[in-house]
């Protein structure tokens, strides 16, 4: 291999000198007169020169170049670009850096302190200074070095950016909630497909082992046919974002109001707002419980009744809970209390001959230790988003769908807002999947979307 290297950079080096000679640098496309031309004499001394150079002193590769030592080669890498690293965003990066095929490239936020803080993180890593900073989200997306994005902004931003990501090109893990109305995640999910782009919506638990296993067993009938599924909300509210008393805005370089704001309603700007939980849901109506956190468990509910399409009925809240029904007559429980200490984010699944409930803990309790046929699952305490990023990762190489796709999280997405509209307006909506609006319901059809703040577009 040394020497084919060697007799390589030789030939190179010949090359150049016989183009000089000749007159004519090819990279330039620059002519040369004829007091740059060498001699005959000059030239073969130099041509001696230089190959023998090259074989006493050929170039060095790093082993890393070709993937030695656990390297991955640059051909196998995905260079990520990472848009509103926040505090979830700093986890999920955390999440990509640990991998060994991802070549974090550059980092784009509308506070100067994060995208300083990011950049020293990633340089100090690598031990470069490479790390691209950016405050407008459209300059990287513009980059043609970066293959995929990161987008953990604020929600008001996610459906929106997700798009102008897939349109130019670039594959997208996107945290959630990743739209803020049903007609979002219907348009969401329609560009993802003409575009065929990979999308991870960042709902970890689908790939977290203990919870796989809870749904498998609702999926495939091991508890008798499937009766209910119950997801957590935690909380039952539904509202529109407010005011605050506007502050000085601080300048463009330092925090980028306008470009935070994006495609929500304006309002003045004060700095509570840059971390306010409810505005981030945008504009209108804001999703609560029901939208944020009912978005990681109502999507492991799709997945138990095996990705179908969203409920068809949802009724308003009766003693803590929201019972809606698929079009099979499988209930879809939105419950607050009566859970199994679990942890955070539980899921329970009620068949016909037996049950399953699984939360956070990494822990589930069966109705059967029969149901385990002999399987250990293993307990992964918390819920870590590092299997659901490589997973992500994995599907931007062989192009496949993630278990986070964009179509499922369409469908849970959808079930959330069609649950929240039914809280809002205090009663009874039915949802029409052909044509993905509410049955003679003009009231709740207006909630189906909202308007966009100029100049955005969907």
């Amino acid at each position: 291999m040394l020497n084919v290297l060697v007799r390589y950079f030789a030939l190179v080096r010949y090359l150049a000198t016989c183009n000089q000679v000749c007159g004519f640098f090819p990279l330039s496309g620059r002519i040369m007169t004829k007091k740059h031309l060498v001699p005959r004499r000059q030239f073969l001394k130099t041509s001696v020169a230089t190959g023998a150079a090259a074989a006493i002193a050929p170039t060095i590769i790093p082993s890393s170049a070709i993937g030695r030592d656990g390297a991955t080669p640059p051909s196998e890498r995905i260079v990520v670009g990472g848009i509103g690293i926040g505090n979830r965003g700093l986890y999920d990066l955390g999440c990509f850096l640990e991998q060994k095929d991802v070549q974090f490239a550059a980092v784009c936020d509308v506070k100067e302190t994060r995208r300083v803080l990011v950049k020293k993180r990633v340089d100090e890593l690598y031990g470069n200074q490479n790390c691209d900073m950016f405050r407008d989200y459209r300059e990287l997306l513009d980059k043609s070095y970066i293959d995929a994005v990161l987008i953990a902004t604020g929600p008001n931003w996610h459906c929106t950016m997700s798009m102008y990501a897939a349109k130019a090109g670039k594959d997208i893990y996107c945290e959630k909630p990743c739209t803020k109305n049903i007609e979002q995640s219907l348009i969401l999910a329609d560009t993802i497909r003409r575009t065929a782009r990979v999308f991870q919506v960042g709902t970890q638990r689908r790939n977290l082992p203990h919870f796989a296993f809870a749904c498998y067993l609702a999926r495939t009938g091991k508890l008798g046919k499937l009766k209910r599924v119950y997801a957590h909300p935690a909380g039952m509210r539904a509202f529109s974002s407010g005011w605050l008393p506007g502050e000085p805005e601080p300048a463009v370089d330092v925090v980028d109001w306008d470009t935070y704001l994006g495609p929500a309603a304006w309002r003045p700007y004060h700095p509570t707002w840059m971390n306010g939980f409810e505005f981030e849901k945008g504009g209108g109506l804001v999703g609560g419980g029901v939208l944020e956190w009912g978005s990681h468990c109502v999507d492991l509910c799709q997945w138990a009744v095996d990705d179908c399409a969203p409920p068809i009925e949802y009724n308003p809240p009766v003693d803590g809970e929201i019972v809606a029904k698929y079009e099979s007559g499988v209930e879809l429980v939105f419950r607050e209390k009566n859970w199994i200490p679990l942890g955070s984010c539980p899921v329970r699944f009620e068949g016909e001959t037996g049950w399953v409930e699984a939360g956070d803990s990494g822990k589930m309790v069966l109705s059967s230790p029969a149901l385990l046929a002999g399987r250990k699952v293993e307990e992964i305490g918390d819920y870590p988003a590092t299997f659901h990023v490589r997973d992500f990762l994995d599907c931007v190489k062989t192009r496949g769908k993630p278990k986070g796709n964009a179509q499922a999280a369409c469908n849970a997405h959808i079930a959330c807002h069609a649950a929240n509209i039914a809280l809002f307006l205090n009663r009874k909506v039915n949802f029409d999947n052909t044509t993905h609006s509410f049955i003679d319901d003009a009231e709740a059809n207006r909630l189906r979307s909202e308007a966009l703040r100029e100049p955005w577009r969907l």
